[in-house]
């Protein structure tokens, strides 16, 4: 059976696919409400079976409207590789970029970017900070041209670049009675009950991993979904934490926050710069990456 369907077929159900609504469909798209409808109707009549099936409020994909989405999203994957490829062929150096970056990132990554648009001012950027879990899913949907993060997601086909180190550092109050302590031994925090990231994220992976190794026990006192308010509880003398280094900056300089002098830390880590493995790169993307592999060091400020 030769299916007889359209890319607006297709591109119009990939997002109804998504969103589960014919209505916010229709925003996406600039389009009417019964303009979806009828771009649907057509695409179920000319595959013969239902995409959508409707229960009570709720609209969901049938099995055959969850097989089609997946084919409608790869096509839709084509497309834009076909636009980065004639792109390349014009060797333009204008269009729109992709970024998306890792909460603890964002500190440098911000100033980073602001300097590349400057640079690139023909081209518009998207910029997403997000969690490590949302970062995985994005790259595995193949949605943004380049990921700055910590260690590179497992489960996902991806090529990576290590451009900078990123130092796990133990921090307090800075009254705390440790902050002039040399060399105080890992063993000391055996009992201590820190304020963490969240359970998958990037950097409670590898501080679990490092005590670990250490043979020394790790509790958990307060989870937190961001550097922010670790931050914010260990200066309210809620426990001790362990941040990135890069997130410190303002901290240090106002003397909120110190760093201790502990045995095995700081927990070295690297940024990585990360693209789904086999994507086509356009040449804006592919500068930014050169871009950042040799000059995001420079972005980084700390007190001396």
């Amino acid at each position: 059976m030769a299916l007889n369907i359209t890319f607006r077929q297709l591109k119009v159900f990939e997002s109804a696919g998504r969103h589960l609504s014919y209505t916010r469909t229709a925003e996406e798209l600039h389009l009417s409400q019964p303009a979806v409808s009828m771009q649907i109707k057509q695409l179920e009549e000319s595959v013969g079976l239902p995409l959508f099936e409707q229960i009570g409020k709720k609209m969901f994909l049938t099995r055959a409207g969850r097989e089609v989405l997946v084919y409608s999203q790869s096509i839709g994957h084509l497309l834009e590789e076909v636009e980065v490829v004639l792109d390349e062929l014009k060797g333009g150096s204008s269009g729109t970029l992709a970024i998306s970056v890792a909460t603890t990132a964002s500190h440098f990554a911000t100033r980073l970017l602001a300097d590349f648009s400057q640079r690139y001012e023909n081209v518009t950027i998207s910029l997403d900070i997000t969690n490590r879990k949302s970062l995985q899913t994005q790259l595995t949907d193949n949605l943004p041209d380049l990921v700055i993060m910590g260690q590179p997601p497992d489960g996902v086909e991806v090529e990576s670049e290590a451009f900078m180190v990123n130092p796990l550092v133990m921090i307090a109050p800075a009254n705390h009675s440790l902050v002039n302590e040399k060399n105080i031994p890992l063993e000391y925090f055996e009992d201590e009950h820190f304020v963490v990231r969240e359970s998958g994220s990037g950097t409670r992976g590898a501080i679990q991993r490092s005590f670990d190794e250490k043979k020394v026990s790790f509790h958990t006192g307060i989870e937190m979904s961001s550097n922010e308010a670790i931050k914010q509880a260990v200066e309210a003398g809620l426990g001790l934490g362990i941040v990135s280094i890069h997130t410190l900056e303002l901290e240090l300089e106002t003397k909120r926050l110190a760093i201790l002098d502990v045995t095995d830390f700081p927990i070295q880590r690297h940024w990585h710069i990360v693209q789904r493995s086999g994507k086509r790169l356009s040449p804006v993307a592919q500068a930014f990456k050169q871009f950042v592999l040799d000059e995001a060091k420079k972005f980084i400020l700390l007190p001396k």
